[in-house]
């Protein structure tokens, strides 16, 4: 039986250059067919825009993306991986 779902990877990064660099490395490194989504993630409770997150979220219906290397992607840019 096989027990696939769909897995969607977010990555939260601490700004938008970071954020926009890892879309485009996804694309190189993973081939990600579909352009990764990116999200400006207020933290709760902050209105100053600079303490802002950002999250590329990376569609994985086959789960296909090494979980271990999306991490480190992640972190080069000082940041992590989340699974939803």
């Amino acid at each position: 039986m096989n027990d696939t779902h769909h897995l969607r990877h977010v990555l939260v990064l601490p700004d938008r250059d970071a954020a926009e660099e890892v879309a485009e490395a996804l694309t190189e490194r993973f081939g990600v067919a579909e352009a990764p989504q990116l999200v400006r993630d207020a933290l709760a409770g902050e209105d100053d825009a600079e303490d802002a997150q950002w999250l590329v979220v990376v569609e994985d219906p086959e789960a296909a993306y090494d979980a271990d290397r999306l991490d480190d992607l992640a972190a080069e840019y000082e940041g992590w991986r989340e699974e939803e």
